[in-house]
């Protein structure tokens, strides 16, 4: 049994983190309201990080973790930084959703800690991924450099991009841009995979070069979908009024942000590349 999975920072913040997910699903669920597609998503992230988390605590703990055939610094690095993502949507997308104004009723109270707990669950794993990323020199594992994390933000990003898409068919320019979002989240995905399976030495190309090719190529790919997405969204259309939760115009501009977001990653990360190669 190895104590320190238990005792050390990164243990107590993993601790905390399983702790604070429990306490807000086991909230939400006792206010009944969560049925929606939002709600239903807030629901499974925090199940998902609170069951993954308590696993990675528990293989850790018994000494496990070496019988598995992946990389384990990767898998435990990217879980984090995507379970910080989740959680932080998730914190964002329920009390838009479910909490009213004013707040009176037990049902809300319930909510509105649940909100709390969630951003704290957060903060947990916020404080695991800077614990975990690895320092200036350290080549242990990939996804805890900063381009290893930026690899996990674009695949989100990449995610919630689709499922803000609507209204696309028909139009050549958002079509594209369309295969842009596809294509680089499918690449980023397999670099992820393949990480975490311990695959790259397959790659009959040097990865770090390979990595700086492909992020170049993801960068010029993205600077046309910001200039394309846009141009045929709003051409000729003004925001509707009303304009609810599922207006087809905040989907386009809620994609437009998002764009904008990835490029600035993809720039990021290309530096970053360059720099450990060169």
């Amino acid at each position: 049994v190895n104590l320190r999975a238990l005792t050390s920072w990164v243990g107590i913040a993993r601790l905390c983190a399983v702790v604070l997910s429990c306490l807000t699903f086991s909230l939400v669920a006792s206010t009944g309201r969560f049925g929606a597609p939002y709600g239903t998503w807030c629901m499974f992230t925090w199940c998902l990080c609170f069951i993954v988390t308590l696993l990675v605590l528990l293989l850790e703990l018994l000494e496990l973790y070496p019988l598995l055939p992946l990389s384990w610094d990767d898998f435990t690095s990217a879980f984090s930084m995507l379970a910080a993502l989740m959680v932080f949507t998730s914190s964002v997308i329920f009390p838009a959703t479910f909490i009213s104004s004013p707040c009176s009723s037990s049902q809300c109270a319930r909510q509105a800690v649940a909100t709390t707990t969630s951003c704290l669950c957060f903060l947990a794993y916020a404080i695991e991924v800077s614990l975990t990323r690895a320092k200036p020199g350290d080549i242990s594992s990939f996804l805890s450099t900063v381009p290893g994390l930026l690899k996990v933000f674009e695949a989100y990003v990449a995610c919630l991009i689709f499922s803000l898409l609507d209204e696309y068919n028909g139009k050549p320019g958002l079509m594209w841009c369309v295969a842009v979002y596809s294509i680089c989240f499918i690449f980023t995905l397999l670099i992820i995979i393949f990480t975490i399976g311990r695959c790259l030495t397959y790659i009959p190309c040097p990865l770090e070069k390979m990595l700086v090719g492909y992020n170049f190529l993801a960068l010029l790919m993205y600077f046309t979908a910001i200039v394309l997405w846009p141009l045929y969204s709003f051409q000729g259309r003004s925001r509707p009024d009303p304009c609810g939760t599922n207006c087809p115009w905040n989907k386009h501009l809620g994609v437009t942000f998002l764009t904008i977001f990835n490029l600035i990653a993809y720039l990021v990360d290309l530096v970053y590349s360059t720099r450990m190669v060169f």
